[in-house]
């Protein structure tokens, strides 16, 4: 697969919705992951990202406008003992206790398809970071309608194994903009992953479009110690 860059992949499309990279830094130091999210209606847009423990959480910025906190209002990350769960609902809970009662990622997963938000039905997008015995793997997931037919769900797992030095993978929710919007489809896309996580952080955040951007985060783990770093920027602050 060829390596894209990140930064125009980002820039030619104006609503990929709401993304995952993980990988690993160009130094081979650090284990890395990003969240975004994006909204076009209000309610969609009225979010921020807070820290919520090891892990953050979306919450309303102004909750006399939050109109349904159904799909917008969850943990986006989650920490388990050597494992940081990234997931674009509610989904990251059921992983979290799944795989605390010994389940895997995969299998955590089997109790959930693409989120109710006909015609959309948009897909369940998750990552993982498993950071054991000096080294660290991941995984990324889509669950998605076929097609947009709900009558159907499709499950994709990606697993990487000794990732590669400066590289990662971008796996979003839509294709572009539309009505219904189009879901993702294919692998997730290989990309550049720097040493510098406040570059990154700016990178991301500048090619994201400005009209439909609402949050972000990234974090920079020392898959050897555990200790990590992290930045969340807002839209609304």
């Amino acid at each position: 697969m060829a390596m894209i860059s990140i930064s125009q992949e980002l820039q030619n499309n104006s609503y990929p919705g709401r993304g995952i990279i993980l990988g690993k830094s160009a130094d081979g130091k650090h284990a890395v992951c990003a969240y975004f999210i994006m909204g076009r209606s209000e309610n969609s847009r009225n979010r921020i990202f807070v820290e919520d423990g090891a892990g953050i959480r979306t919450q309303a910025y102004d909750e006399s406008k939050c109109s349904d906190p159904s799909l917008i209002i969850y943990a986006p990350v989650r920490v388990l003992g050597n494992k940081t769960i990234v997931t674009n609902g509610d989904q990251t809970d059921t992983i979290y206790e799944g795989m605390d009662k010994q389940l895997t990622f995969e299998q955590s997963l089997r109790s959930r398809t693409f989120e109710p938000d006909d015609p959309n039905f948009t897909p369940r997008i998750s990552g993982i970071i498993h950071c054991e015995e000096g080294g660290f793997n991941y995984a990324l997931s889509i669950l998605k309608s076929a097609e947009g037919d709900p009558a159907s769900c499709q499950r994709f797992t990606f697993t990487y194994s000794n990732p590669i030095a400066g590289q990662g993978h971008f796996i979003h929710t839509y294709v572009g903009d539309g009505n219904p919007l189009p879901s993702f489809t294919g692998e997730p896309k290989l990309i550049a992953i720097p040493d510098d996580i406040e570059g990154f952080t700016q990178l991301l955040w500048s090619s994201l479009n400005a009209d439909n951007k609402i949050s972000l985060f990234v974090r920079y783990i020392d898959y050897k110690t555990g200790k990590a770093e992290s930045r969340i920027i807002n839209r609304y602050k």
